[in-house]
């Protein structure tokens, strides 16, 4: 019986024009009031992921920065898991020598040191979401988003190191040249530190946490948290950062629109996230109990 369902944000619980569908937002409902907790669990930060599950009236537990931060329903963060500064500073030198574009998401804002590069990294996104739309209307749409969007401009990440009321949470790495520059970058980061845990949301990007910030450990505390064992939470993902909870879960869903490596691993398969797969995962799970 399943007792608790963690769900993805981006390429599962959200649509392409990242918003929580009504189908969507109906079934967690109904779950909730047949007394499943659902939980998200996201790389996103909290200031970005609760307004969206907000708009539909839902409230929920977060998982955040894909689990270096856990939130309660009522907004209180439970636990925070930084990468260490002597870690995080190695690993700025690795990527600027490198030449990447990278940014930092620490625990009050997410940082970047070039709006140009910004832009053109939202404006990527966008184009691989709506391939039907072109890079310069893309441009056009990032920029105007980035006005909504939470973010602070520093010339040099080290800065950040020094305060210490900042912790770096996250580091994401870009290219657009995808796995062949990223599989050996992570490989190299990997080797020099065994502190961190490194996966990705998409083909263009890697996602850089402290090893012990990943949604499967933060999913199985709360799961802990409640006395549930792991055999009656279900999860639902569809790329490399979801796959530490859909091993752990007893129950796991793969999208329609996943990765092959999540699709080969989670128990069963469901719609796109365009065609509310979770809203369909959660009646059909929903109807067997």
């Amino acid at each position: 019986m399943i007792s608790i369902i963690a769900s993805d944000m981006d390429g599962t619980l959200l649509n392409n024009e990242m918003t929580v569908s009504d189908f969507n937002a109906q079934a967690i409902l109904k779950a909730q009031q047949q007394g499943v907790h659902f939980i998200v669990s996201t790389g996103r930060r909290y200031s970005e992921a609760q307004p969206l599950i907000a708009a539909q009236g839902i409230t929920a537990p977060l998982i955040t920065l894909n689990g270096a931060e856990v939130y309660d329903a009522s907004g209180k963060m439970l636990d925070m898991v930084p990468i260490t500064k002597t870690v995080a500073r190695a690993i700025f030198h690795t990527l600027s020598s490198q030449g990447y574009y990278y940014e930092v998401v620490g625990n009050d804002a997410v940082y970047s040191n070039s709006k140009a590069k910004r832009v053109e990294q939202i404006a990527h996104l966008l184009t691989n979401l709506n391939p039907d739309t072109s890079f310069k209307i893309a441009v056009s749409l990032a920029t105007a988003r980035l006005e909504l969007m939470d973010i602070s401009y520093v010339d040099d990440y080290s800065e950040l190191l020094d305060d210490p009321k900042n912790h770096v949470m996250k580091i994401i790495a870009f290219s657009q040249a995808g796995p062949e520059k990223l599989k050996p970058l992570s490989d190299d980061l990997l080797a020099k530190h065994s502190s961190i845990k490194i996966t990705s949301s998409s083909r263009s990007n890697i996602e850089i946490n402290n090893i012990n910030a990943q949604k499967g450990i933060a999913v199985e505390r709360y799961a802990n948290m409640l006395n549930t064992p792991m055999s009656n939470v279900m999860a639902i993902g569809d790329n490399n950062n979801d796959v530490s909870m859909l091993k752990l879960a007893g129950t796991s869903y793969a999208m329609g629109n996943a990765s092959t490596e999540v699709k080969q691993l989670a128990t069963h398969i469901t719609d796109t996230n365009v065609n509310d797969g979770v809203g369909k995962a959660i009646l059909a799970v929903l109807a067997e109990q």
